[in-house]
């Protein structure tokens, strides 16, 4: 009897599992929808987020970071250099490379699409949860929270 209840338990944390990496998915892609990249890549994206989140590099290391090689990393780099969003200057240490920063430009519009998807989803909870509900929702994102914090 223990195996057919272990079985059951594990049939319902793959269906709940299935269920939530659904969902997040289509989550992503709404508030994608909100603050819509342009012509961006994902990879163009993911150096954007990184040089924002970790500060300047050279394209060496962020090709490094981003598990891709080099040479890659240019073709990733030009387009959004010549689109003004990062800007590259000699490094002091060694001036056979470039360190890469964002421009003011592009720290504006990465603001500006959080607080277009930070308004999506604070008006799309007001008009679609009560205030029970939404109490529900953050008891249910405590427990997520436990799923991916160490």
């Amino acid at each position: 009897m223990s195996t057919t209840s272990d079985n059951s338990q594990t049939a319902r944390a793959s269906d709940l599992a299935t269920e939530i990496r659904a969902l997040v998915s289509k989550l992503k892609r709404r508030l994608r929808e909100q603050a819509a990249p342009g012509d961006l890549t994902p990879s163009q994206i993911s150096v954007l987020l990184r040089l924002e989140r970790e500060g300047p590099a050279t394209t060496s290391s962020l090709a490094r970071l981003e598990g891709m090689r080099p040479q890659s990393m240019g073709a990733v780099i030009a387009p959004i250099e010549a689109a003004g969003l990062v800007r590259g200057v000699p490094d002091p240490l060694d001036g056979r490379q470039t360190i890469l920063s964002l421009t003011d430009a592009c720290r504006k519009w990465i603001e500006d699409g959080r607080a277009a998807r930070q308004d999506w989803l604070t008006r799309t909870l007001q008009a679609r949860l009560s205030p029970q509900e939404q109490g529900k929702l953050m008891e249910a994102v405590e427990l997520l929270k436990r799923l991916v914090d160490d």
